[in-house]
């Protein structure tokens, strides 16, 4: 349906316009007010202290290539700090030179490490600590302090200590730092949205004066009560009323429904919409912020900047971690001095805040969120949002928006009567036409080998009612009820019974009148994919309920639930009205996912737990959900909600993991054992805070076995 998203030119065949989709399912689009993005995904993407880092849009983007170069920067920097460490030498058993500048490599570069490397976690940090939520960054943050102060002391010989953790300092930005890199590059933005709104509206509007001469102005400085000029082809600049003109308008940029819709005097266009085959006159009547793009634009920036606040599993872990580290070094600190070892009460604090450090945690997440959106990706599901992930595997109703969704978009032949002869005639006349519904008559008849004639003359097109040419010598019309109104023809009694049924089921009829009778009848309708009703199946074993949400008249909307065993339909909805279908859904206790792929789309996208957009919709669709498919098969819903589930299981296993050493490891840190002689040393500590890194790096490369 790709064909129609973008402003198809349609020389002929305006008749066309209201047959796969009623008139009324397009009415009043001037009061699109609301398509907006998935709101719970955007702003907290992560670890709570970057909050202090998103500007605007673009934050991370940014982001990542921040991480990305301080990271590269910061592991040249490690090396040597790490290679220089008196501790990390002694535990590999190589000696360091035996000169005064060896003894300063680490503190000094160490040092630049810290304040270039440590920058965003300190900072970070100072965020969470001043708003009273302690995460990832805080932790990080406080870790990264306690080694660089410990190691100061002990690289300055002060008070007798021996806690050189320059290597474990550098290791742990180093870790941070690209744990971070590979978190912000997997989550992606959901930014573009508003860019690709504003794209809609063109520069400049063509206004006609009280004498009727034509000038062009900004479309910044149009004026309720002006009247413009919108050519063929060319986007209406601002919400108004046609004055004066017919043509066929395609809203699909707007509504994501394939099929022109017919505007004509007195009818209202909306901003943003393309007149395809004539030129019509409007009348302003909405300008600026009260036009309903600029309502559909709030939307979405609401929808971003009211995103949900719940923190990933890691900052919830790491914000635990924090109350349990803190409270078990104060308690170390206290016991040992009570105990008469001043010099054992610091270094025993000391390693237990820095075991603390949550090198594995770090990584527990953003590795599996790397992994998770690389296997989406060869299943083509981009992950925009990694809470939308995160929370698909909680849904238990899935709403479908019925056009270009679970439909192909496009109409289709699927029923005729009359000559097989008259439909290579009408295929004859519609053979150069662009139209979708002439695309429709020429594939059918090609899928039913029916000769079409090369001989065709005298081609044109009456804008609002159908095409016309000489076929081999006889004249052959192409339309709707309006051209047979036009005409004085009449339906023969023998059709009468199969368009009935037609009607009845919501199918468009399209008439082809041969020398001024009606010879044939064709029944167009949008073709339900084949993909679909295994979708619906498949969703239904797994207990998940399926709705479908549509702007189509209910007796279309009801056959196509029937024939794809959907649970509850609501039909005839109103563009602003979708996402208060989904949030009623919502009320009563559901976890919904929203599936479509037009910009009236966007605000349920926004309002469901999860918005799936399909990869042929409306670029605003696609930029504003959490999850695209990049193809427009919806049984890929399912693989969405498969990896989410396994994904979940992954990050459970690693923060299990990645916790459960440090809440083992700390005690043993702090001494609880040294009664009976056992006492874990810093440098064993370090190691093994390492060694688990490691652990939960391999786990989660076992994802990479999950298949779509």
């Amino acid at each position: 349906m790709d064909e129609h998203r973008h402003g198809t030119t349609v020389d002929e065949h305006a008749d066309h316009q209201g047959h796969v989709h009623d008139d009324h399912a397009h009415h009043e689009h001037d009061e699109h007010a609301g398509h907006d993005h998935h709101a719970d995904h955007g702003g907290t993407a992560g670890h709570g202290g970057h909050d202090h880092m998103h500007h605007g849009h673009g934050g991370h983007g940014d982001h990542a290539a921040m991480f990305r170069d301080r990271f590269w920067w910061s592991l040249v920097l490690a090396v040597p700090v790490v290679a220089f460490s008196t501790m990390f030498a002694d535990i590999l058993h190589y000696p360091l030179p035996d000169a005064a500048w060896a003894s300063w490599v680490s503190p000094v570069l160490g040092t630049v490490l810290f304040v270039y490397g440590g920058w965003p976690f300190l900072t970070g940090g100072w965020s969470e600590a001043r708003t009273k939520r302690p995460g990832m960054m805080l932790l990080i943050g406080m870790a990264i302090v306690v080694a660089f102060v410990a190691s100061w002391i002990t690289s300055l010989g002060l008070f007798g200590l021996d806690l050189d953790f320059w290597w474990e300092l550098a290791l742990l930005i180093v870790i941070m730092l690209l744990g971070h890199w590979i978190e912000m590059r997997a989550m992606g933005v959901a930014s573009s949205a508003l860019d690709a709104l504003a794209a809609l509206l063109p520069d400049e509007a063509d206004v006609i004066d009280d004498q009727g001469d034509v000038s062009q102005v900004p479309v910044s400085s149009l004026q309720v009560g002006q009247t413009v000029v919108v050519r063929p082809g060319g986007r209406v600049p601002a919400d108004g009323e046609v004055v004066d003109g017919r043509a066929q308008v395609d809203e699909s940029m707007i509504t994501g429904e394939s099929a022109a819709v017919e505007r004509a005097a007195g009818d209202r266009v909306v901003a943003g919409t393309v007149a395809t085959d004539s030129s019509i006159r409007v009348r302003i009547t909405a300008t600026g912020d009260d036009t309903a793009l600029s309502g559909i634009q709030r939307m979405v920036a609401e929808a971003q900047s009211s995103s949900s606040r719940t923190q990933v599993l890691a900052d919830r872990a790491a914000a635990l971690l924090f109350y349990f580290a803190t409270g078990a070094a104060i308690i170390t600190f206290v016991v040992w001095l009570l105990l008469g070892s001043p010099t054992e009460a610091i270094t025993r604090t000391v390693t237990v805040l820095i075991i603390a450090c949550p090198h594995a945690l770090g990584l527990a997440i953003p590795l599996v969120v790397a992994i998770s959106t690389e296997r989406a990706a060869k299943a083509g599901i981009l992950v925009k949002d990694r809470l939308a992930l995160e929370a698909m595997r909680n849904v238990d109703t899935v709403v479908f928006d019925k056009t270009g969704t679970l439909t192909t978009g496009a109409p289709e032949v699927v029923d005729t009567v009359g000559d097989d002869a008259v439909l290579g005639l009408a295929a004859a006349a519609e053979r150069d036409s662009e139209h979708p519904v002439a695309r429709a008559i020429v594939s059918a008849a090609d899928a039913r080998g029916v000769p079409v004639p090369d001989q065709v003359t005298d081609t044109g097109s009456v804008p609002g009612r159908g095409v016309s040419a000489v076929v081999e010598g006889r004249r052959v019309e192409i339309g709707g009820p309006a051209m047979l109104r036009e005409r004085g023809a009449t339906m023969p009694s023998a059709f009468e019974s199969a368009v009935d049924g037609w009607r009845a089921d919501g199918a468009a009829v399209i008439v082809a009148v041969v020398d001024g009778t009606v010879q044939a009848a064709f029944a167009v309708r949008d073709a339900v994919r084949h993909e679909s009703a295994e979708a619906v199946r498949a969703l239904h074993d797994r207990g998940i309920r399926v709705a479908m949400v549509t702007g189509d008249a209910q007796q279309v909307a009801d056959a196509v639930a029937r024939e794809l065993g959907i649970d509850e339909v609501r039909a005839e909805v109103l563009p602003e009205d979708k996402d208060g279908e989904v949030a009623r859904l919502q009320e009563s206790g559901a976890v919904v996912a929203m599936v479509g792929d037009g910009v009236n789309d966007a605000p349920a996208l926004a309002r469901a737990d999860v918005g799936i957009a399909i990869g042929a919709g409306t670029d605003v669709a696609v930029q504003s959900a959490g999850v695209v498919l990049a193809s427009n098969d919806p049984r890929r819903v399912l693989t969405v909600i498969d990896l989410s589930r396994a994904t979940y299981r992954k990050m459970v296993q690693n923060l299990v993991w990645a916790t459960g050493y440090n809440v083992l490891a700390v005690p043993l840190a702090a001494g609880v054992l040294a009664g009976v002689g056992f006492v874990l040393s810093p440098a064993v500590g370090a190691v093994l805070m390492s060694l688990s890194t490691v652990i939960v790096s391999l786990n989660a490369q076992l994802l990479r076995r999950f298949r779509a």
